[in-house]
């Protein structure tokens, strides 16, 4: 994923906390706003440090950029989204991660098929 396409900023994590909505199952939360004039989605991952040690939390993440990638055609794209790792999120693979993420995303009504 392209650094251009994620949320990095202290400011715009707490924006999206504030502003937007939640939606959450036991593995993952995520939390989004929606941005009009926007070309392409934005992400921002979060893993806390309850959740193992850094190779363990880095492992997390790889495993929901390329669930997001995966997912990307059919992700609205006016739309700033963060995403929070649980404990459970330890024990799954790249296909759980994607089936937990599309999950919400249908929830959320960001999914467009």
């Amino acid at each position: 994923m392209k650094k251009k396409y994620r949320v990095k900023k202290n400011e715009e994590f707490q924006q999206i906390f504030k502003q937007g909505e939640s939606f959450a199952n036991k593995q993952l939360v995520i939390y989004y706003v929606m941005k009009k004039d926007q070309q392409h989605f934005r992400v921002g991952i979060s893993v806390g440090k309850k959740l193992g040690n850094a190779v363990m939390r880095n492992q997390i993440k790889r495993y929901i950029r390329e669930s997001l990638r995966q997912l990307e055609p059919h992700i609205q794209p006016d739309v700033d989204i963060i995403i929070i790792a649980r404990k459970p999120a330890t024990s799954m693979n790249v296909e759980e991660f994607k089936n937990s993420l599309k999950h919400l995303l249908k929830r959320t009504g960001l999914y467009c098929q």
